[in-house]
C-alpha cells in the first residue's frame, strides 16, 4: 500500500470518528436538553404549588379575618340593641317610681294597682303593708320606722292594726314602738343623690335581726323585678335565647 492509499484510509478514518463524535454530541445535547426541561417544569410546578398553598393560606386567613370583624360587629350591634332596652326599661321604672309620689299624697295613683291596694288612699295602704309586715315577722314586740311625714297617720293605724293583726294571727296585740329616727323624706329636687323613701313603712324585731322592708320603693323594686320578663315580653316580643 502506498502513501497516497495510507492517507486516504487515514482520512475515512477521521471522518468516521469525527461522525460518531458528533453523533454523540447531538446526543449528549438532546439528553441534556430532555433533562433541563424536565427539572425547568419540576421546579415550575414546585413554584406553582408553593404560589398556591400562599394564596390558600392568605385566603383562609382573610376569612378568618371577617368571620371575626362579623362577630364583633353582630356583638356590638346586641350590645347596643341590649343598651337600648335596658334604657327603656329603666326609664319606665324611673316613672313608676315617681308615680309612687302619687300615693303617699293623693287618694288614688296608678300604682296602686301594683301594690293591690284598690279601695283606699295612703292611709288603708301603710295600715295593711304594717299588718303583712307584722304576719311575716311574727314578733311580740316590734319596732316600726316611717317618714316623719308619716308619723301622725301611722299613729291613726296603729290600734286598727294591732287588732287585725291579733285576729289573723290568733295572738295577743303586739306591742309596737314607733322608732324616733325616721326614714329619708321623700325625693326632691333639693336633694337629687341622697336617701330617699316614697313613703311606706321598715318593722324590725325588738333585737334588729329581723326586718321587714315594706316600703314602697322596696315594694316597686320586688314587682318589677319579679314582672321584668313579662315587661320585657311586652315591650321587645319573644327573644330567642
Amino acid at each position: 500500500m502506498n502513501d497516497a492509499d495510507v492517507s486516504k484510509q487515514i482520512q475515512q478514518m477521521v471522518r468516521f470518528i469525527r461522525q460518531e463524535a458528533e453523533e454523540k454530541a447531538n446526543e449528549i445535547s438532546v439528553s441534556a436538553e430532555e433533562e433541563f426541561n424536565i427539572e425547568k417544569l419540576q421546579l415550575v410546578e414546585a413554584e406553582k404549588k408553593k404560589i398556591r398553598q400562599e394564596y390558600e393560606r392568605k385566603e383562609k386567613q382573610v376569612d378568618v379575618r371577617k368571620k371575626i370583624e362579623y362577630s364583633m360587629q353582630l356583638n356590638a350591634s346586641r350590645i347596643k340593641v341590649l343598651q337600648a332596652q335596658d334604657d327603656l326599661v329603666n326609664t319606665m321604672k324611673e316613672a313608676a317610681a315617681k308615680e309612687l309620689l302619687n300615693v303617699s299624697h293623693h287618694e288614688h295613683g296608678i300604682i296602686d294597682s301594683i301594690l293591690h291596694h284598690h279601695h283606699g288612699g295612703y292611709k288603708k295602704l301603710l295600715h295593711d303593708l304594717i299588718v303583712q309586715s307584722l304576719l311575716r315577722l311574727k314578733e311580740p314586740c316590734v319596732l316600726l320606722r316611717c317618714r316623719k311625714h308619716d308619723a301622725h297617720l301611722v299613729e291613726h293605724v296603729l290600734e286598727g292594726v294591732k287588732e287585725e293583726y291579733a285576729e289573723k294571727a290568733n295572738v295577743h296585740q303586739p306591742e309596737i314602738i314607733v322608732d324616733e329616727i325616721h326614714l329619708p323624706p321623700a325625693p326632691s329636687h333639693h336633694n337629687i343623690h341622697g336617701p330617699s323613701c316614697s313613703g311606706g313603712v321598715v318593722l324590725a324585731s325588738r333585737d334588729g335581726k329581723i326586718v321587714c322592708e315594706n316600703t314602697l320603693d322596696a315594694r316597686l323594686e320586688v314587682v318589677f323585678r319579679k314582672k321584668l320578663p313579662e315587661i320585657r315580653k311586652c315591650l321587645f316580643g319573644q327573644v330567642a335565647a
